[in-house]
């Protein structure tokens, strides 16, 4: 197991992130993935924030990634839901003809330490959705 590590400390934190699209709307392909990926690698670095695994089915989309231990992740969130959905309703339209009022994301997520399961099941679980 490879630890992270800075100045002052020794870490291992990994989340297994769900955002969900507002009212389950069915607006997630796989271009629309990849770009959504591309803002969050974007965003990702500036909050101490790297991406291991990505996935999404028509309606979420399923984030592991790893942090510091002083990552505000709620401030991370914030800008990334908020950049995410101006940037998608802007580069593709017709999803806000699919949308409600114009929501992209749902105020609520699912943030999940992965502590509990090892990393590969979880990478596992994610490399799998979408798939019938």
């Amino acid at each position: 197991m490879k630890l992270d590590s800075n100045n002052h400390s020794v870490f291992l934190l990994n989340y297994h992130l769900v955002l969900v699209i507002k009212y389950r709307r069915k607006v997630i392909n796989n271009k629309i993935s990849d770009r959504l990926k591309e803002i969050f690698e974007y965003i990702s670095p500036k909050y101490n924030i790297i991406l291991e695994e990505w996935n999404h089915d028509l309606d979420h989309v399923h984030m592991l990634f790893r942090s510091a231990p002083n990552t505000n992740i709620s401030k991370f969130l914030n800008a990334y839901k908020s950049a995410s959905s101006r940037l998608i309703k802007k580069e593709y339209p017709i999803i806000k003809k699919q949308l409600w009022k114009e929501y992209f994301w749902s105020r609520s997520y699912c943030l999940i330490t992965t502590g509990g399961a090892p990393i590969d099941v979880v990478k596992k679980y994610i490399e799998n959705q979408g798939i019938k």
